[in-house]
């Protein structure tokens, strides 16, 4: 084999590989909050301590941060499909028990990806994937597990909830470090479907957002909790932009799979 065609062997491998990281895109309007854009953190938010949301994760590709994800118990995590599609195990790990997505916690190996089997990766329904953890979790002040919602239980528009992850802050004066949250309202289906469109809102989304804008997850958030009363009831999965005018953030709605969490990880 000659110099030249090794080198464009070589190139080509490189891409379908950094292609395969990528998580998916769909339309101008879905952008999955995957970390591939500048800054890492909540937009419109505030600094919190990992203490007052246990449960939240740094899912991390080959020791950098990728997405969110919360604790199920001592041995699952729940996070996007997107964020895990076309990845093997063994390139993931999960950071708890840390305020900061690059140190101190403990890091967890990825032991086994269960993605949705319903996965759209056009559409981004459907937008679930369970981590089993290689070993199993010690929990204290700073790793606790979310409590779940029941099966198909209504989310009511108005619901006052809380976002939290390393996404973009679109704020370059803030730091990139720390754990920030939000606090957002959900949205009301068909407001949201009017929104985005009536066939882009499934009925595995929820929305939550002002209609002004100004506070949102964003690229680094997906994966991530959004929870209400203390339960875990959406997903960060995608939007238009981040915190834009008209267009709240896109969630998988938790209690849809209910069942289906229950059958893969016994929660």
């Amino acid at each position: 084999m000659s110099n030249k065609i090794a080198i464009l062997l070589t190139v080509l491998i490189a891409v379908v590989a950094c292609a395969r990281a990528q998580p998916s895109r769909r339309h101008p309007l879905v952008q999955p909050r995957s970390p591939h854009s500048s800054g890492h953190r909540i937009v419109g938010g505030f600094e919190i301590n990992v203490s007052d949301t246990p449960y939240q994760v740094s899912l991390q590709y080959i020791n950098s941060h990728r997405c969110g994800g919360s604790v199920l118990n001592s041995k699952w995590v729940l996070t996007a499909a997107h964020c895990t599609d076309g990845l093997q195990a063994f390139t993931l790990t999960v950071r708890l028990g840390s305020s900061r997505h690059a140190s101190s916690g403990t890091v967890v190996n990825v032991a086994r990806i269960v993605e949705h089997p319903n996965y759209d990766d056009s559409t981004i329904d459907y937008d679930y994937a369970l981590l089993e953890l290689e070993s199993e979790l010690t929990f204290s002040d700073v790793v606790q597990p979310v409590a779940l919602p029941e099966q198909d239980e209504a989310v009511y528009a108005g619901t006052m909830t809380n976002v939290s992850g390393w996404g973009s802050t679109h704020n370059a004066a803030e730091s990139n470090a720390i754990l920030r949250a939000a606090n957002v309202p959900t949205v009301g289906q068909e407001k949201c479907r009017e929104a985005y469109s009536h066939d882009a809102i499934t009925d595995r989304m929820l929305c939550a957002g002002y209609q002004q804008g100004g506070k949102d997850a964003c690229q680094g958030d997906s994966g991530g909790p959004l929870v209400a009363d203390n339960k875990l009831i959406g997903v960060v999965s995608w939007g238009a932009g981040c915190a834009q005018p008209g267009y709240p953030g896109v969630y998988a709605r938790v209690a849809v799979v209910r069942n289906w969490v229950r059958e893969i990880s016994g929660v």
